[in-house]
């Protein structure tokens, strides 16, 4: 009986073992490829939920802010509107005291005691609400709490001391809720040196 001499194609093929290989290679290259796409998408997911809790800490924490704000300044247009009471006081008073039928007069007196009580109340109840007059007379000029509506000259005072308080500032808690309104002391001027060197300048301005 003779033996089978046969062999099968793929054995006589020279290149079948390079392209097994090949293919293998292939194979590795895939899985690889696979393995690092899954790893950077892993990567993105946790850059992705990092930003995201960020973002939702940032918006917690702005919430958090404005709801103190809230809390604590919620009353501040109302309490700016409720300082009108007190300048219509002030109002009352300055008109009844230069009343020429009232002056003197024990009606007068009355009414006017009647009027600091009131307005002694309400600025009571505004300290209790956080709500505090700003101390202006023989003070300095703070820009952040008084605005200056006149100079007024006097020697006495230091130049830039408050020595007019127009009309009463307010703040509440730790913000300005309104300025003082003042005047402020300036130096005398002195004439005969103004007249000296308005002479001076016009004796250049001639040569």
């Amino acid at each position: 009986m003779e033996k089978d001499t046969s062999i099968k194609k793929e054995n006589l093929d020279p290149n079948s073992e390079i392209k097994a290989q090949d293919s293998d290679s292939k194979d590795n290259d895939n899985n690889e490829l696979n393995e690092n796409s899954i790893e950077q998408n892993v990567l993105d997911l946790e850059d992705k939920l990092t930003r995201s809790y960020a973002e939702m800490e940032n918006q917690r924490r702005r919430f958090e802010k404005e709801k103190e704000e809230a809390y604590e300044y919620g009353g501040f247009a109302f309490a700016k509107e409720a300082l009108s009471l007190i300048d219509n006081l002030e109002r009352s008073k300055q008109t009844l005291e230069n009343d020429d039928t009232l002056k003197n007069s024990e009606a007068l007196k009355k009414i006017l005691e009647h009027l600091e009580i009131i307005k002694k109340d309400l600025i009571f109840i505004f300290s209790k609400n956080n709500i505090k007059p700003i101390e202006s007379l023989n003070k300095k000029l703070d820009p952040n709490f008084h605005q200056a509506m006149i100079e007024i000259e006097d020697n006495q005072k230091e130049p830039g001391t408050i020595i007019q308080e127009i009309q009463k500032g307010f703040t509440i808690k730790d913000r300005l809720l309104r300025p003082s309104l003042v005047g402020v002391s300036k130096k005398v001027e002195n004439k005969d040196n103004k007249k000296q060197e308005n002479t001076d300048n016009l004796e250049k301005n001639n040569d």
